[in-house]
């Protein structure tokens, strides 16, 4: 499955209505996660507004109001004419890069606690469901995107996304929501903190077994193996944050 496949699949399951907040709000929330996070990576473009404002449940309007103000940003960019549109601009900063936290410390160290709980159960249910061949081929992609990354700073998207896709094959949307809530955070972690190649390498170990693990249908495999994947994670930023 190519890249753009990919990332059309997990695009479909974050770009969607959201309850919670104002419109405007909340197409702004999501639209910026799914670039930092890299769904819609630097120099791609936004799907047609007609298309998007569908996806999201709001208005067209209010999309352009949206885009406006990732606009002024600076992560999106309009390209006029035909074949343009709303272009990413976002190149994401290399880990250690922004030694300063954005959100108190208190509230990232509790996401740790939370993604404890969270991954770990997404890889469970992930891997007790009959995964369709489309889910087999994303996951897989997703874990050799990682795999394959040409720099920290592209590995840490491609490390977020090949998460979203274990919670992408629950089908539960609040199991994503609380995914891409935890990966938000963990990006402003690892942004404070250098992170060693060592440390990439045995992440990347980790990836493998947990996709295997998921691909083999075997929950407490996936679950245990997630578990010290996240635990592993969460005492480097500890030590280190």
């Amino acid at each position: 499955m190519a890249v753009v496949e990919r990332q059309d699949d997990l695009a479909a399951v974050l770009l969607r209505p959201r309850r919670a907040h104002h419109a405007f709000e909340s197409c702004v929330e999501v639209l910026a996660t799914s670039i930092r996070l890299g769904i819609h990576p630097d120099g791609s473009t936004l799907p047609p507004e007609r298309e998007l404002a569908e996806r999201l449940g709001v208005s067209r309007s209010t999309l352009r109001d949206a885009i406006g103000a990732l606009r002024d940003a600076g992560l999106l960019t309009t390209r006029r004419g035909r074949g343009g549109g709303s272009v990413v601009d976002f190149r994401p900063e290399e880990p250690g890069s922004s030694p300063i936290l954005d959100r108190p410390r208190e509230e990232l160290l509790d996401a740790l606690g939370f993604r404890r709980i969270v991954e770990p159960g997404a890889a469970h249910a992930a891997a007790g469901r009959p995964l369709t061949d489309q889910q087999a081929a994303m996951l897989r992609a997703s874990l050799d995107q990682v795999t394959s990354a040409s720099s920290k700073a592209l590995h840490r998207q491609a490390d977020s996304l090949f998460h979203l896709a274990i919670a992408s094959l629950t089908d539960s949307p609040m199991l994503i929501d609380a995914v891409t809530s935890v990966q938000i955070r963990l990006h402003d972690m690892l942004a404070a903190i250098p992170v060693l190649d060592r440390n990439i390498a045995h992440s990347r170990q980790q990836h493998a077994a947990i996709a295997e693990a998921i691909l083999a249908g075997d929950a407490t495999r996936a679950r245990r193996t997630m578990e010290s994947h996240c635990d592993d994670t969460a005492a480097l930023l500890r030590g280190l944050m």
